[in-house]
């Protein structure tokens, strides 16, 4: 992703680039979250962390947003500022594509805010990235999660077989979700209302 995008806003939320003073508040959602999480993020099986282990956590976040290796996002509440979950931008799928990745606070489920979250982030991709294709995977089970691609305009173009361990020991399928760059200006996900910032707090056009 080049420019970098550190902080996008939408009607609801603000997703930024996690920072390690954002501790307290990810280990508020993520330990409220926690049995929601669990059965299809791996990552979940570390919950409950100290604060410390939580900052220590967001510090490498951050390092590796500004080496450009990955790119974590916290969501906040325009309202209070709480912490309703947490997204990201993978480039871990080819040259030319980005991964979107989300989780939301088990007290916001069925909100929209993954959907929110999730086409804002592909606006993102699109717009100021130039990226070829953006890609959504998830366990064939979570069917939650699975809806917000086809909400956005993503086509299934692949099921892969046994290529997720979930926590639970499971290994599951995994349901390839993908928009291209062509199909872009008439999906859903291009009228998710959005405005996006650099690191620097300047909009990106």
């Amino acid at each position: 992703m080049q420019p970098a995008v550190y902080r996008v806003e939408t009607p609801r939320l603000v997703v930024r680039c996690w920072m390690p003073e954002d501790a307290p508040l990810a280990k508020t959602a993520e330990d409220a979250s926690r049995a929601h999480l669990l059965e299809f993020m791996p990552w979940a099986e570390r919950i409950p962390e100290t604060l410390g282990e939580v900052i220590d956590k967001l510090r490498v976040f951050r390092s590796w947003f500004d080496a450009g290796v990955d790119f974590l996002f916290g969501a906040f509440s325009k309202d209070d500022g709480s912490c309703m979950g947490g997204a990201g931008l993978h480039p871990r799928v080819g040259k030319g594509g980005i991964e979107i990745g989300y989780w939301v606070h088990a007290d916001h489920v069925r909100k929209g805010f993954a959907t929110e979250m999730a086409g804002a982030l592909t606006r993102a991709a699109f717009e100021i990235g130039r990226m070829r294709w953006v890609e959504i995977r998830t366990a064939t089970a979570n069917v939650a999660s699975a809806a917000v691609p086809a909400k956005l305009g993503f086509a299934h173009e692949a099921t892969l077989k046994d290529r997720l361990a979930l926590p639970n020991g499971v290994i599951a399928d995994a349901l390839v979700f993908t928009l291209l760059a062509r199909d872009y200006a008439t999906s859903a996900a291009k009228r998710i209302p959005f405005q996006a910032f650099d690191g620097a707090g300047r909009k990106l056009v």
